[in-house]
C-alpha cells in the first residue's frame, strides 16, 4: 500500500486564502488535503470559520488532482442519508476525488458547537451506537441504487441514490477512531482508519502509543477475518497549542520523526498547515525534498 502524506487546512482563514492554500498544497505534490467539520473552531470559538461541506464543493472546483475530504464529519451534525447524498454530489463535482471522513466527533465539553447551534450532545455510548448505524446506512446508500435499512436511531426506506458514484464501488471511507469500540468499527467498515497524535515533540511515549494503537487494529481485523493490510492507517498530527501547527525545526528532524512513525506500520500522515509564513519555506522543502524519499 502506497505511503501517503496529506495536509489539513482548518478553515480559520478567508475564502481566497483557503483557495490559495489548497492550490499550493496540490502544487507541492501532497496526496490529499482536508478541512475540519465543526460549527466553530472549538479551540478559538471567536475566530473566523466556514462550514466544511460547502467549502469542499467550492474547493473541488479550484483543484484538479489532489484528493480531499472532511476530517472528520461528526455523526451528531449529519443525518446519514443526507451525508451520503452530499458525498455522492461532491464525488461527481470533483471527478472522483472525495475521501469521506466520518466519526463520532468531539464531545460537547470540549466543542461548543453543540450549545451554540442547539444540537444534542449525545453520551459516548449513544454516539458509538448511532455511528454504527450511520456507517452501515452511508455505505449501503453509496453502494446500491435503492436501499432500505432500519435501526434504533436511523432508517431509510426505498432510498434512491442516482446517479451512481464516480468512484467504484463508492468513495473511500475514513473513520476517525480512538476508543476500542470505534476501532472495532473502523476495522470492519473503513478503508482508512484515522487517529490523532502529537508528533512534535516526539517522544518514546508517542511512539509507544502509535505502536499500541496500530497493533490493536491488527487484532480487531483478525477477529473479523479481515486482511489487516487492506486497511490504511492514518495519523493526524495535532497540536492544540496555537502557533504549534507546524513546529518542526529542520529537514533532518522532520525526516527522523516521520521515519519512526512509518516504521511502526502507519502508511499515511496528515500534517497541519503552517499558520506562520515564516514556516512556509521549511514546509515547502519538506514536501519537495523529504516526502518523496520517504515514499520511495
Amino acid at each position: 500500500m502506497k505511503t501517503r502524506f496529506g495536509v489539513i487546512t482548518p478553515q480559520w482563514v478567508l475564502w481566497d486564502e483557503l483557495v490559495e492554500q489548497w492550490q499550493y498544497v496540490e502544487r507541492l505534490g501532497f496526496d490529499n488535503v482536508w478541512v475540519a467539520d465543526h460549527w466553530v473552531n472549538f479551540m478559538q470559538p471567536h475566530t473566523p470559520w466556514f462550514e466544511a461541506w460547502t467549502l469542499l464543493g467550492g474547493l473541488a472546483m479550484h483543484t484538479t488532482r489532489i484528493r480531499f475530504g472532511p476530517l472528520i464529519s461528526p455523526i451528531p451534525f449529519h443525518n446519514p442519508a443526507f451525508l451520503a447524498r452530499k458525498a455522492l454530489t461532491i464525488d461527481h463535482m470533483s471527478s472522483g476525488r472525495l475521501e469521506l471522513g466520518i466519526g463520532t466527533g468531539i464531545p460537547g465539553e470540549y466543542d461548543p458547537s453543540y450549545s451554540m447551534a442547539g444540537i444534542e450532545d449525545y453520551s459516548g455510548r449513544e454516539r458509538v451506537e448511532r455511528f454504527s448505524e450511520s456507517v452501515v446506512i452511508i455505505d449501503m446508500l453509496l453502494r446500491q441504487e435503492v436501499s432500505t435499512c432500519e435501526g434504533s436511531y436511523y432508517k431509510v426506506q426505498d432510498a434512491v441514490m442516482q446517479p451512481r458514484p464516480v468512484q467504484k464501488p463508492r468513495p473511500p471511507i475514513t473513520i476517525g477512531a480512538h476508543g476500542p469500540a470505534m476501532r472495532k468499527l473502523a476495522a470492519r467498515h473503513a478503508d482508512t482508519w484515522s487517529f490523532t497524535a502529537t508528533l512534535y515533540p516526539f517522544t518514546n511515549d508517542t511512539l509507544r502509543y502509535i505502536r499500541e494503537m496500530n497493533s490493536s487494529i491488527d487484532e480487531f481485523c483478525e477477529q473479523i477475518g479481515r486482511d489487516s493490510s487492506s486497511l490504511r492507517r492514518s495519523a493526524l498530527h495535532f497540536n492544540p497549542n496555537p502557533g504549534m501547527e507546524f513546529p518542526f525545526k529542520s529537514l533532518e528532524e522532520f525526516g527522523e520523526i516521520m521515519e519512526s512513525v512509518l516504521e511502526v506500520g502507519i502508511n499515511e500522515i496528515i500534517l497541519q498547515y503552517p499558520t506562520s509564513r515564516e514556516e512556509l519555506p521549511l514546509f515547502e522543502r519538506v514536501a519537495t525534498e523529504v516526502l518523496p524519499k520517504l515514499q520511495a
